[in-house]
């Protein structure tokens, strides 16, 4: 009987990388958020056809809306899609310049996914102080 050449064999073939030793690249990290905003941006427009809705019944609808929105969950959706709309944004256009041919250099591909992730966060954070200040207009 022929032995298994494969039993003979030193080193034991390697394991694939699971999540307790893989580390995402910041540019997978970047990409998997890009295509999960675009859905959130989905529900998004509901929120927002639904809010129109609300306006066009009146005072007792526009009450109805903000009765929902204005709790904490209601204000952490509405920055969630604030958030997606900037990341979105930022990240197509970091696509925009792939396509033009710009960027494709690991380290700046990286360097760019990290300035779409902070940029994006800081303009949501803006746009919130400017509206919960009343500063852009719509507390007037």
């Amino acid at each position: 009987m022929a032995e298994n050449p494969q039993k003979s064999v030193a080193h034991p073939r390697p394991l694939s990388p699971h999540l307790t030793i893989y580390r995402w690249p910041v540019t997978m990290m970047t990409s998997i958020t890009h295509r999960a905003t675009g859905m959130a941006l989905s529900g998004g427009a509901v929120i927002l056809a639904w809010w129109l809705v609300c306006i066009s019944n009146g005072p007792e609808g526009w009450q109805s809306f903000h009765g929902i929105m204005d709790t904490v969950p209601g204000l952490v959706v509405l920055f969630g899609i604030t958030w997606s709309l900037a990341y979105h944004f930022f990240s197509g256009l970091r696509h925009l310049a792939w396509d033009l041919g710009y960027g494709f250099d690991k380290k700046v591909a990286e360097r760019n996914s990290v300035i779409v992730f902070a940029l994006s966060f800081l303009v949501a954070l803006a746009v919130f102080a400017l509206v919960y200040t009343g500063h852009a207009g719509y507390l007037r």
